[in-house]
């Protein structure tokens, strides 16, 4: 006589159950996945070009790179320093640089197109270094047609 098992149908039961426990997993994780939604992140509004933030954390980073070498610190070269509003509107050698609400008329912008005067060529920054970028450009014209606005500077002491 032929051993019978005591339960023949066990082994199918189990891999039933383990089947359905498995889908079971498998939908509860689909279901978190389409309904889980990221925490929104507070996104930081970039300043207005109008702005005193805009000019320290747009605008005074790029003169830095390009300008204050000659143009900032001790270093005045052309009578003209970049790193004070007193400076910046006062201008060099060669008169007024900034012309707040006019980017058209700013000799900065101009040389930094690399369009300066045909009596005074020179570019800004001059040779062996690149041209500012466009969107650095972009950054600056758009920062003078809004009014120039950076901090005002430190009382003399």
């Amino acid at each position: 006589m032929p051993l019978r098992h005591p339960r023949p149908y066990a082994g199918i039961f189990s891999i039933r159950l383990r089947l359905a426990v498995c889908l079971i997993a498998a939908g509860a994780l689909a279901t978190a996945a389409v309904l889980w939604r990221p925490r929104a992140v507070a996104a930081q509004a970039a300043p207005a070009p109008g702005t005193v933030e805009f000019y320290t954390q747009k605008v005074q980073p790029i003169f830095q790179a390009n300008c204050y070498s000659c143009h900032g610190g001790m270093s005045h070269r052309g009578g003209f320093s970049m790193a004070t509003q007193a400076g910046l509107l006062k201008g060099g050698r060669d008169g007024v640089v900034l012309v707040p609400g006019s980017p058209e008329q700013s000799l900065l912008i101009k040389l930094m197109r690399h369009e300066g005067p045909a009596n005074d060529p020179m570019p800004m920054p001059p040779p062996p270094r690149d041209k500012v970028s466009d969107a650095d450009i972009a950054i600056v014209t758009a920062w003078v047609a809004a009014g120039a606005k950076m901090p005002a500077d430190p009382p003399a002491q």
